[in-house]
């Protein structure tokens, strides 16, 4: 028979993993500017009271819902880049290892109930792309060790690539998934890789992981794919209905035939 104090105990952590969870899914539905305690606190069935008791207020509560879910996701992660890197001590790990190292515990804690949570990747979307400085702060305090070791990592891969540029198309492949995952559950985004085909989880990690690399890897444009977008931003910036907008042909290639001066052919 429990005693007293341990049935508290156990109603009050109920009370506080209720909690987070309802705050959980508003979170993904809204994002935290537009989340109010009043709304968490009806649809937790609880007092405003409780959350103050168990968080202290909204900004802790935002904490403790991701350090839950976060928190393990960082850990498994560094774990495995700690793993990839002692199975192939002799050489940088490719994109591709580091790439899996960072998704593959994210999709495998979005696998479907009992051992995961399909709403995990959505909530993943939701922290990297919501713009409250609550979250940003979140981020910077808690993802920073994290995010410099696998940046370390992808640096050792591509040797060659300037740290900035680095930096930035990390930065821009991220946030592209992210705003992916905010709006799709793992069932999309399995549905729209496989294309009606069945696949398994590598399959699906590799699907993912060539669309980061293509973005990694990709050298910078070259003078004529250049010189193909300006001739179409100077196409752009024609009155419309203009006459000089016929004398721009492309040749097979994507190149244009002469430069789009104004003058006509004779």
């Amino acid at each position: 028979m429990e005693s007293a104090p341990r049935k508290d105990r156990k109603a009050g952590e109920e009370t506080r993993q209720r909690i987070l969870d309802v705050a959980e899914r508003a979170f993904i539905q809204q994002g935290f500017d537009a989340l109010s305690l009043r709304q968490i606190t009806e649809q937790a069935q609880v007092n405003l009271a409780a959350v103050h008791y168990h968080f202290g207020g909204k900004e802790a509560l935002l904490h403790a819902m991701l350090e839950r879910r976060i928190g393990p996701l960082n850990v498994e992660r560094l774990r495995l880049l700690d793993a990839c890197q002692a199975a192939w001590p002799d050489a940088p790990l490719s994109c591709e290892h580091v790439l899996a190292a960072m998704f593959v515990p994210a999709l495998r804690l979005a696998r479907p109930a009992p051992d995961g949570d399909p709403s995990f990747l959505r909530l993943l979307g939701r922290v990297y792309t919501d713009t409250s400085p609550a979250v940003i702060d979140y981020l910077e305090r808690h993802y920073a060790p994290v995010f410099d070791r696998f940046f370390e990592a992808f640096a050792r891969a591509l040797p060659h690539m300037p740290r900035a540029d680095l930096g930035l198309r990390l930065h821009f492949s991220l946030k592209a998934l992210a705003g992916v995952l905010a709006g799709d559950d793992i069932e999309q985004l399995i549905a729209a890789f496989s294309q009606g085909k069945a696949l398994t989880e590598a399959q699906l990690l590799s699907r993912l992981i060539s669309l980061m690399v293509a973005v990694l890897k990709e050298p910078l444009l070259q003078m004529q794919r250049s010189a193909a977008l300006e001739e179409v931003l100077r196409l752009a910036d024609l009155p419309t209905g203009s006459k000089r907008a016929g004398n721009l042909r492309m040749v097979h290639g994507g190149e244009p035939d002469r430069p789009l001066h104004g003058h006509r052919r004779d």
